[in-house]
């Protein structure tokens, strides 16, 4: 029988398809602001520049040198900067329009509707994550994931970030969870992983693309219905 009662999960890049979904609704603004007028840049090198742009400054916002205006004040300015297209062509509407269209897109990873039923079966399932409350609300409603989570604890409330220990512990506490009884899943090895290991929580690496670990782990995955031989 299983020691675990809690299980605590990441939700961008680990459940809910964050690039599946950021691709698709760059594509469709692409297309409704007609963009290819610019003779710049096709769809392809637009969502290539956003993921690398956004990464950067998701990493800024995860270690608190930035906050959640200035993600949104910089980055598509950045985008067309590196793209070598002029700050004064991105439509005034883009960062407002992407930022309202992208969480409404349902795209999970695959056998992630599947698992959360098993577990959901056997354990208390939360979310925890350094997203915003009110744009992980719509993901996780528009996913059709909502039904499965107890407690979801967002950076933005809490105000501490994964890695902080404190936003595991505030989250343990809110669930009721003890910490013998837990365990957290999630994609990103500096802020899922070593947050967990932080607090002294067990954990699973959720890695699909066979990255190369940097240090040792507890568990380590390739797709979520792995999750069946741990719990």
């Amino acid at each position: 029988m299983s020691k675990y009662k809690h299980i605590f999960f990441d939700l961008d890049h680990t459940l809910w398809d964050y690039d599946t979904n950021a691709t698709d609704s760059l594509f469709e603004l692409f297309d409704k602001h007609q963009l290819d007028k610019l003779d710049r840049f096709g769809k392809e090198d637009l969502a290539k520049t956003f993921f690398e742009v956004n990464y950067d400054l998701w990493d800024l916002y995860n270690v608190g040198e930035i906050q959640r205006p200035d993600i949104r004040e910089r980055r598509f300015p950045a985008i067309f900067d590196r793209l070598g297209a002029n700050r004064a062509d991105v439509p005034a509407t883009l960062e407002l329009e992407y930022v309202s269209l992208a969480p409404t897109k349902s795209a999970t990873f695959v056998g992630a509707h599947d698992i959360l039923e098993y577990l959901s079966e056997k354990y208390e399932l939360h979310i925890i994550t350094n997203g915003f409350d009110d744009i992980q609300a719509i993901k996780l409603e528009s996913s059709n994931m909502d039904q499965f989570f107890d407690v979801i604890i967002t950076s933005e409330t809490t105000a501490y970030r994964k890695p902080d220990k404190e936003i595991f512990e505030l989250a343990m506490d809110r669930a009721g969870a003890q910490l013998e009884h837990s365990m957290m899943i999630g994609d990103n090895l500096e802020s899922d992983i070593k947050g967990a290991m932080n607090v002294g929580m067990d954990h699973v690496w959720f890695n699909p693309e066979g990255k190369d670990g940097r240090f040792t782990v507890q568990h380590e995955i390739q797709n979520l219905i792995q999750l069946k031989g741990i719990l």
